[in-house]
């Protein structure tokens, strides 16, 4: 590597421009122990689309392939943020090239696939990471301090549910999230959020079970261009057939013990970014709204119960990521799911950078957490094909 890091990103969508901006401001962040970030290029395959991110990010170049991307020899890291079948090529085709990489969750839309990378990442030269963006949230990392450190003590129950609904609208147009066999819908794509939460707060899942897949809107129509995001975009009198779920829960038991209820949905009109989860411990219990991402609710067994209740704590520098992390670094000061991607590009950049682990942020899941993610949502596809059949893990 040069003495600068120089960032790609494949990806134009949503997701990709919250990975572009990220690495803009990853080297704000915290004290200067970074060397300088060089932003290259960002990549899709609508040439529009990948101008418009480019420019509006500041990266010198567009790109309209990965395999742009990884012939580059002025390139360090990438980030994929593309359709979870493309994750594989791409991600083994940057590998091979000795490039660092950060994948969107889910790791890849199949097994098979995701274990094959998980393997080649063990091997490769360069650092492969998954994006768990919402591990770096303040709130839900101070959950997990409260439990940890004995506080809020041993998980009972926990339950959570991450509800959107960019998928409501019978005339949103087919995309690629559409298809996929079954489990790659809303499960994969917010309940893999949901799910590593989960264990990021509770421990390892053991089993799953009461396992539910349902589609509530059965066609879509094609669109009459390209589509970015949830977008939507003028379409055809030409439907397809949706191919996957827009709905899913399931019930979990945690290795110590508790149990989880788990709901995910893409077509919850009115809840357009809904991650909301409460776990109940042995002193206490504590909820979060990612609707409301400066504060958690948090509930104490202490006192006179007349006057016990749950209390608002509002986030500030004594919490997890914000002390010396935001340029206004002080109480309720807000911050969002952006700022979590920041972080997440800071921690990456860090690991690649060579900062040592105890000076740094909490790194990046490995690739074998990410297999170890898609491995829960496999055993709930599996439990709702068998009528919520009970599977272990």
């Amino acid at each position: 590597m040069s003495n600068e890091i120089r960032v790609a990103v494949i990806g134009a969508g949503m997701a990709g421009k919250a990975h572009a901006a990220a690495f803009r401001s990853a080297s704000t962040l915290y004290s200067p122990v970074l060397p300088p970030i060089k932003l290259v290029s960002i990549a899709d395959m609508n040439p529009e689309f990948g101008s418009l991110a480019a420019r509006r990010f500041g990266y010198e170049r567009t790109d309209t392939s990965w395999q742009a991307i990884a012939a580059a020899d002025d390139i360090d890291v990438v980030s994929v943020v593309i359709a979870n079948s493309l994750h594989r090529q791409a991600v083994e085709g940057l590998l091979a090239a000795g490039k660092h990489v950060l994948c969107e969750k889910p790791l890849s839309d199949t097994m098979e696939d995701a274990r094959a990378m998980a393997e080649l990442a063990a091997n490769a030269p360069g650092i492969a990471r998954v994006g768990f963006t919402f591990r770096r949230t303040p709130g839900i990392a101070y959950i997990r301090d409260l439990i940890r450190n004995g506080v809020l003590g041993n998980v009972l129950h926990f339950s959570g549910r991450y509800w959107t609904d960019y998928g409501f609208d019978p005339a949103a147009p087919m995309s690629w999230r559409y298809k996929g066999s079954a489990g790659s819908g809303a499960l994969a794509d917010v309940g893999s959020h949901l799910t590593y939460v989960s264990e990021f707060l509770c421990g390892d899942i053991t089993a799953v079970s009461g396992g539910r897949l349902s589609t509530a809107i059965k066609e879509r129509p094609l669109p009459l261009g390209a589509v970015m995001g949830h977008d939507h975009v003028a379409v055809s009198d030409t439907f397809e057939a949706v191919e996957n779920d827009d709905y899913a829960a399931f019930s979990a038991e945690f290795a110590n013990g508790g149990s989880g209820g788990f709901e995910v949905s893409r077509v919850a009109a009115g809840h357009a970014n809904s991650l909301i989860f409460e776990v109940f411990c042995a002193n206490g219990s504590a909820r979060f709204d990612q609707r409301r991402p400066s504060e958690i609710q948090l509930f104490l067994n202490q006192g006179d119960s007349a006057q016990n209740g749950y209390r608002q704590v509002i986030l500030g520098p004594e919490h997890p990521y914000l002390s010396g992390g935001l340029p206004m670094d002080a109480p309720s000061v807000g911050f969002g799911q952006n700022e979590a991607f920041s972080y997440q590009a800071r921690a990456f950049l860090e690991e690649v950078a060579g900062v040592p682990e105890a000076d740094s942020l909490p790194r990046c899941a490995t690739f074998d957490e990410g297999v170890r993610n898609m491995e829960i949502l496999d055993a709930v596809t599996a439990s709702a094909q068998a009528n919520g059949k009970l599977i272990t893990l």
